[in-house]
């Protein structure tokens, strides 16, 4: 089989590196790649926005199977292109534009899991015309407020604010373009107190298989402080989620979202990333995602032993209700390696060293490059060091210990990774 990867980071890696060790696997191909997915396959440089050069591509390589990393190519309508006539043979593992409003628009999320009663925050909906229902809703309910915008904002559309007038400010200029076209709707939350972990699942649109959950660590310091970034590192799997927590997200999360993809007729074919919060032992939905997290896929993908081309085989053919994952007892423990300054200002093209004499832990390059034959920084977020170990503790030391012999200049990482476990 002939595999096309779309995406170029840490999560593309994991992925790259996961399906090459498939005896199904002939050719894989990276698009655009990066240094980490070089050592995996074929790096594609093609815009990801061109759609029929990507199809293109697809026709003149015999590719059989198309696996789409990031929600961008989703929400663009990449998977419906691949429904035309030319290449309705080719699969693909991502659900199309109208299934993927699930991560592209808050509003038509909340919409859903209300229809189908999945445990949420409470919420409106505010567009310019009715700002003054959103102030009416915040001024009627305890702080903080959690102002979302509506569609996709590079990870940065999420503001949570103590202050109520400081939150009908930020409301005002969101609506005004603060994030662009991505905050013309505005979804605010009421605020959950708790603790979160992730949650995926494989779907064909109406049956499914779960994968290990994860916890990933958003704040860019130690101790959870500082601002947001895309995810700082994650330990796979979770110690407070127990059996009874467990089976509550099944019943009252996964089998509604799956039944509700199935009743609404989405084309959904892939992953479905389900964040969550436990508040006080009862699961709620923070956001959905049409793809795998990162960094959760590189903690997540090397605790799968099972082929993934095998899996990715039986979801596109309507067979997932019939695989079985096997998983590895081991914890994984990811630290994420990114620039000083990062999530703020930050210098590409530091010299990356140290790294290929790493041997008890697995590397994924998440914003690395070429530059003069050499492989640099090209990103906020370098490398992610996962390591497996009975102990997730232990796992922690281990990839923070790796961490400090890779070198470049003004690196930086969280030390505590499980700090809060």
């Amino acid at each position: 089989m002939n595999i096309l990867i779309i995406g170029s980071g840490g999560r593309e890696h994991a992925l790259a590196w996961k399906i090459r060790q498939s005896h199904r696997c002939i050719n894989l191909y990276i698009m655009p790649g990066n240094p980490g997915t070089a050592q995996c396959g074929t790096n594609i440089n093609l815009d990801l926005h061109d759609h029929e050069g990507i199809k293109l591509f697809c026709l003149k390589n015999d590719v059989d199977l198309v696996v789409v990393g990031p929600e961008a190519p989703l929400v663009d309508g990449l998977t419906d292109a691949f429904r035309s006539d030319d290449t309705a043979h080719i699969s693909v593992v991502g659900p199309t534009a109208y299934a993927s409003q699930l991560e592209g628009s808050k509003a038509f999320a909340k919409k859903f899991m209300k229809k189908y009663k999945i445990p949420t925050a409470a919420y409106n909906e505010v567009t310019k015309e009715n700002i003054s229902t959103g102030y009416d809703f915040m001024s009627n309910i305890p702080g903080p407020y959690v102002l979302k915008a509506d569609g996709l904002a590079a990870g940065k559309g999420v503001l949570i604010i103590n202050d109520l007038e400081e939150a009908k400010s930020q409301l005002s200029e969101m609506l005004d373009g603060k994030f662009g076209k991505a905050s013309e709707i505005v979804v605010i939350e009421e605020f959950l107190s708790g603790i979160e972990f992730s949650v995926f699942a494989l779907t064909d649109g109406k049956n499914y298989i779960l994968l290990p959950e994860a916890k990933d660590y958003k704040r860019v310091g130690n101790g959870d402080t500082g601002l947001n970034t895309g995810g700082m590192g994650a330990i796979s799997p979770v110690p407070f989620v127990d059996d009874i927590l467990w089976q509550k997200v099944i019943n009252n999360i996964i089998k509604p979202t799956i039944e509700g993809i199935h009743l609404e007729q989405m084309d959904y074919i892939g992953f479905v990333f389900f964040g969550l919060i436990n508040v006080a032992g009862n699961p709620y939905v923070i956001e959905y995602n049409c793809r795998l997290g990162d960094p959760e896929t590189e903690v997540v993908l090397p605790r799968i032993e099972s082929d993934l081309v095998e899996v990715f085989d039986k979801l596109v053919n309507g067979h997932i209700s019939d695989c079985h994952l096997t998983i590895s007892p081991d914890a994984a423990a990811t630290v994420m390696m990114v620039s000083g300054g990062y999530p703020g200002d930050f210098e590409k093209n530091k010299i990356i060293s140290g790294y290929e004499d790493i041997i008890s832990s697995l590397i994924f390059h998440s914003g690395t490059d070429y530059f003069n034959q050499e492989i640099v920084t090209s990103g906020g977020r370098v490398l992610a060091v996962t390591t497996l170990h009975r102990d997730f503790k232990e796992a922690v030391k281990i990839s923070i210990r790796n961490a400090n012999k890779i070198m470049y200049e003004n690196k930086n990482y969280r030390t505590d990774i499980g700090f809060d476990l």
